[in-house]
């Protein structure tokens, strides 16, 4: 389950553009493709790389004609891309795992996330530093997270029944009440949303701890990596491109997505804190080396370990690399 089940300075824009034309080439007049890539929540800055890469025409240089569909709480991802509407979608290991064990054909393409964004919130007052500080703790959850606190008291040997759950809802209320000692949250949304009120929240980010689970993951079908492999390849290429201006400046896509939805009642401060908040979390040793989407066979296999501990038996063909090898290759 996401955050979202209840509630998400070197490149400027004439140096990027000259980048990508370097990178791509001269390229004929050509009627551009149209596809879908389906986006896994509502508009917000948690999607700012694709935003930049529509908006500075990255994906029409490429030759698609790109629809950037939104998600919610009545739009899961997998069935668009299962269909063939979206030829790609923006998902979760668990989520995949779940539509591959009920027969549904994908492949984990790239992950946008390095580190799992979930996270333990608390108060000065009363800390949670690590996972042993949760013990004797009430935490605010939902109860459809269990496994996901079972799985991090696992890898860490905390004891999971000296933590008392508290079912809430996806709000820091409980916690500033003093209901709850902690919540289990996304790094990036009710952490944001106490700065906003003036306070100062400790957040215990449970990848740095064992739970390694990817979150904001591409996802595509057997089918689609097999006959529209170039599409895939352009679609992916003009993500990697938007997300590499965004890490040259999150400020101006946390502007930009506020710009392109006025009507989503997104506040420009939330944004710019949440977009913040991403980088360590998007850009790691791993994508320097390697480049934006890069995954390893060590953090599959780690993403294999925790999923086991959620009850989901999940083999490395999950994962494709082989277009991020062509796109980073060149």
């Amino acid at each position: 389950m996401t955050h979202h089940s209840f509630s998400r300075r070197g490149f400027l824009a004439a140096g990027a553009g000259s980048v990508l034309a370097a990178t791509m080439g001269a390229r004929p007049a050509l009627a551009a493709t149209d596809v879908a890539l389906q986006l896994s929540w509502l508009p917000s800055v948690q999607f700012g790389g694709s935003y930049i890469a529509q908006s500075r025409g990255y994906w029409r240089d490429l030759g698609l004609n790109v629809a950037l569909n939104p998600g919610g709480p009545n739009a899961p991802v997998e069935p668009p891309v299962v269909a063939g509407s979206a030829l790609m979608g923006i998902s979760a290991a668990d989520y995949t795992a779940a539509a591959v064990a009920q027969g549904a054909p994908f492949r984990i393409i790239a992950v946008a996330m390095q580190k799992n964004p979930f996270a333990i919130a608390s108060l000065p007052a009363k800390p949670v530093n690590v996972p042993k500080d949760l013990e004797g703790k009430k935490i605010g959850m939902a109860l459809a997270n269990t496994p996901v606190l079972k799985a991090l008291c696992s890898l860490n040997d905390v004891d999971f029944d000296a933590i008392e759950i508290v079912p809430t809802q996806y709000d820091a209320a409980p916690l500033l009440a003093g209901q709850v000692d902690c919540l289990l949250c996304w790094e990036t949304d009710l952490p944001v949303a106490m700065i906003i009120r003036g306070l100062k929240p400790i957040t215990m980010l449970m990848a740095d701890y064992g739970y390694a689970v990817q979150s904001q993951t591409y996802i595509a079908t057997d089918d689609s990596i097999a006959n529209r492999r170039a599409d895939l390849i352009a679609l992916l290429r003009g993500e990697i491109h938007g997300w590499n201006d965004y890490l040259a400046d999150p400020a101006a896509a946390a502007a930009l997505t506020v710009k392109m939805f006025p009507d989503a009642g997104l506040d420009l401060k939330t944004q710019e804190l949440q977009a913040a908040r991403q980088v360590p979390l998007m850009f790691s040793p791993v994508t320097e080396a390697h480049g934006f989407g890069w995954f390893t066979d060590d953090s599959i296999a780690a993403n294999i370990k925790t999923l086991a501990l959620l009850g989901q038996d999940v083999s490395p063909d999950l994962w494709d690399r082989s277009l991020l090898e062509e796109i980073h290759a060149s």
